[in-house]
């Protein structure tokens, strides 16, 4: 058996090595290394693929979700409601702009963003609302929509776990995460989903205007050389990391494919383990099905029950498999962000939740001998 990655980064390399490395040859002959030709090619395709109008690269994931709300014209101390179970950069961000971060518990199923916390925590200076797509499914994009029409309310998506899910409504329109509010944000982290060799990000919307303010602002502020009509930051995707990206993405869904496939392998060895509770989705098929496309698991996580999950890590490490814990802190009790508007009582789903979740590996060259494997030594554990 081949050594056990919580990322195979190396081995989808050696699948597509002639293409990114023809890729990045082509840089490397223009000399274009920042905004090439290669940039702006990926921007295009990228908008065919997320049917969005606009797609406006930028250095990183994080700056991608500040730069979305500076476009927006947030102001010092409106509130952005958010989850308080997800990455820092999510709330990372609404703080270092002066923002007011409200933190708001999660659905104990799906671990999104619950919309009736949502509603719960709305005020007169509530301005947005940043649902989180964790772990690669779309959070419950009916009801936020809903809520937020209800209040005027801007939607910030942060798609940096979720590039390639899509979303049905009620009414039958099905849309890619990412194109579901008024702005969106993702990271291109080697980890992800669709992921370059180094730092990447991007913001995507549908409105021009919105579009227009936020190219300016990647850009120090400029539309033309030297003249600075807003203020701005230093957020560009270079193009070697667009030339990955490039030869990359036509392979986005056959990749997604390979992570529900194995997401349905470890269902299945995991369906009769009472200890074990396997990820589960809003919709009718559990986003496994051979069709859908609702979640692509850029994290399989798990529950454990009446186990003790911290020593499960341990065994796991062990016998050479690596796991995570997503996330072991919430963001309510982290030292940067603790606000004595929190009470414990506010967040009963996310303090359980850091007790007992666990992601196994995921990635695009998981094979059955691995999977196997790693589904035998966590039974044999939580049954012992």
């Amino acid at each position: 058996m081949k050594k056990i990655q919580m990322v195979d980064l190396k081995g989808q390399y050696e699948g597509i090595k002639n293409t990114v490395n023809n890729s990045i040859q082509e840089v490397l002959d223009n000399t274009a290394y920042i905004n090439g030709p290669q940039v702006h090619k990926f921007q295009e395709e990228l908008e065919k693929y997320l049917n969005v109008k606009h797609v406006i690269p930028c250095a990183n994931g994080t700056d991608a979700l500040q730069i979305a709300m500076m476009g927006l014209g947030l102001q010092p101390g409106d509130e952005v409601i958010t989850a308080d179970f997800t990455f820092a950069a999510t709330v990372e961000v609404i703080a270092l702009l002066q923002l007011t971060p409200v933190l708001v518990d999660v659905d104990p199923n799906t671990f999104n963003i619950d919309p009736k916390a949502i509603e719960k925590a709305i005020t007169p200076k509530t301005k947005a609302i940043v649902p989180v797509h964790l772990f690669g499914q779309a959070a419950n994009m009916e009801a936020i929509t809903t809520i937020a029409k209800k209040h005027d309310l801007f939607i910030i998506e942060d798609n940096a776990q979720g590039i390639g899910a899509s979303y049905t409504f009620a009414n039958g329109t099905k849309k890619k995460t990412g194109n579901l509010g008024h702005v969106a944000s993702t990271s291109f982290f080697p980890s992800k989903n669709l992921g370059c060799y180094g730092d990447g990000g991007a913001i995507f919307t549908n409105n021009d205007e919105l579009a227009h303010s936020i190219r300016g602002i990647v850009n120090h502020g400029m539309y033309q050389r030297y003249h600075h009509d807003v203020v701005g930051v230093n957020s560009r995707l270079d193009s070697i990391q667009a030339a990955v990206l490039l030869a990359k993405l036509p392979n986005l869904d056959t990749y997604n494919n390979a992570r529900r496939a194995s997401a349905r392998k470890y269902n299945d060895a995991f369906k009769n383990i009472p200890q074990i509770i396997t990820p589960v989705t809003h919709t009718k098929c559990e986003g496994i099905c051979d069709t859908c496309d609702c979640h692509v698991f850029h994290q399989y996580t798990l529950k454990v029950k009446d186990a003790d999950r911290d020593a499960l890590v341990a065994h796991l490490n062990k016998n050479n498999i690596p796991c995570g814990v997503y996330y072991p802190i919430p963001l309510h009790a982290q030292k940067a962000y603790t606000d004595k508007r929190y009470l414990e009582s506010d967040f009963p789903v996310t303090n359980q939740l850091v007790k007992e979740v666990i992601s196994l590996p995921m990635h695009t060259e998981l094979d059955d001998e691995q999977i196997a494997f790693i589904t035998k030594t966590v039974i044999d554990f939580v049954t012992k």
